[in-house]
């Protein structure tokens, strides 16, 4: 049955008023499952390192998103997307609204929405990373970039925030813009809320004798009332410029006081790729770069680290081969050795490589295999891990840490996967 009547159908189960004023709308449901089969390896505090084998989910989602036109070339807008996890039935982050969910108005000016989303910031990973996996799974590039495993309150640039106003504009000339603004509030802080027991006002954490929830004191991806006392926020924009051959964006993001009082982290991106087509007979190859830099706030001093990565994309055999190398330096600045913010530590030996080989194969429009290898190559005291679906790896090594300490993981991950769009 067509995805748009059958939306209309549930519309109109609730109420008729509601059906009736659906007639004149455009409602859509959609979706994808996207699971695979997975062996895993990377070396535990006790020194061993196994081989692990795991189903996962990546990314799948259910969601209905509409449009009404109001007249004049102004139309309202809504989605309400929501995570599948496709592995394990229902789970706690496979809530309603779990994903991009908004309500907003479009028209020849650009779109303004109200809701929660990936910031600006993440438009980059489609001209760098492993679109045609569709930069998720454990072959997501965004290890390392963007410190995709982190929370936005642990220093992560590759969040989905909640409370957040967006302004993305129309083309011109094949320049577009984006720009958006999170509240760090407590509405809907139901996941983060912090507490101790007993209670201990004013909650600004719990003394050393209290026991405390293992939530996040500083808000998760969402924010808290300690954060909105504070008046954190976060930020960001981006340029971008897509037309022929070509794809280049930059991109910042700004955490204000996210992670604590006077604590502010700023993040910069910029990504390049180019299609050179066709350069033989079944062959294609597009070739592009990223560099990032960035700088967090610590008690101690400033921590900052360079990120850059080169990646190709060679259509071949009917599918696509997808070629990735990236590397973070150690973490540096005036911050003493050993601070540490999310994944990133001061001091030596702290910089690790990605890289990964993948090749995806369209059966249909509607349903693709792929398979791949990656390998995050951390030094001694590198703590990265995947992006999505993480894995648990040894990260007790640090700088002062005695020679008897393993050093850190190095988890790497072989996968065979499919995905089914509706």
């Amino acid at each position: 049955m067509n995805k748009k009547l059958v939306a209309l159908a549930v519309a109109g189960a609730f109420a008729l008023p509601l059906a009736a004023q659906a007639q004149t709308a455009n409602v859509t449901l959609y979706g994808r499952l996207n699971m695979d089969l997975e062996f895993i390896k990377g070396k535990q505090a006790d020194g061993s390192d196994p081989t692990v084998n795991r189903v996962s989910s990546n990314s799948s989602r259910f969601g209905m998103r509409g449009t009404e036109s109001l007249g004049g070339g102004l139309n309202a807008i809504f989605q309400i997307e929501s995570n599948v996890s496709g592995d394990t039935g229902n789970a706690a982050s496979s809530g309603l609204a779990s994903r991009e969910t908004f309500v907003g108005l479009q028209g020849s000016w650009g779109k303004g929405t109200i809701g929660k989303f990936l910031m600006p910031l993440d438009d980059l990973h489609p001209i760098f990373g492993n679109a045609p996996t569709l930069t998720t799974s454990i072959l997501a590039t965004a290890a390392l970039w963007a410190y995709g495993p982190s929370a936005k309150d642990a220093g992560g640039f590759d969040a989905r925030l909640g409370n957040s106003i967006r302004y993305d504009s129309p083309n011109f000339s094949g320049f577009t813009t984006a720009w958006q603004y999170s509240t760090r509030d407590s509405s809907g802080d139901t996941q983060n809320f912090v507490s101790c027991t007993p209670p201990v006002p004013p909650a600004t954490g719990c003394p050393p004798t209290v026991a405390a929830p293992a939530t996040s004191a500083n808000g998760g991806d969402n924010g808290n009332h300690l954060a909105e006392l504070r008046h954190a926020y976060v930020v960001g924009g981006n340029l971008i410029y897509a037309n022929g051959p070509w794809q280049a964006g930059i991109a910042f993001e700004h955490n204000k006081k996210v992670r604590g009082p006077d604590l502010d982290d700023t993040d910069w991106t910029a990504a390049v790729a180019y299609d050179f087509g066709t350069i033989m007979q079944g062959f294609g190859l597009r070739l592009a770069g990223v560099y990032e830099r960035t700088k967090y706030e610590t008690p101690t001093g400033d921590l900052k680290r360079n990120f850059w990565g080169v990646s190709g994309t060679i259509p071949v055999g009917g599918g696509k081969v997808y070629l990735f190398y990236g590397r973070a330096n150690d973490g540096s600045g005036s911050a003493a050795d050993g601070t540490t913010v999310g994944q990133l530590v001061k001091g030596p030996d702290s910089a690790s490589q990605h890289w990964e080989v993948s090749y995806s194969y369209s059966l249909s429009p509607r349903t693709l295999l792929y398979t791949g290898y990656t390998r995050i190559n951390n030094e001694c005291n590198a703590k990265y891990t995947f992006n999505i679906n993480g894995y648990t790896i040894n990260t007790a090594h640090s700088v002062t840490s005695a020679d008897t300490v393993p050093c850190n993981g190095k988890p790497s991950g072989l996968i065979f996967g499919i995905v089914h769009f509706f």
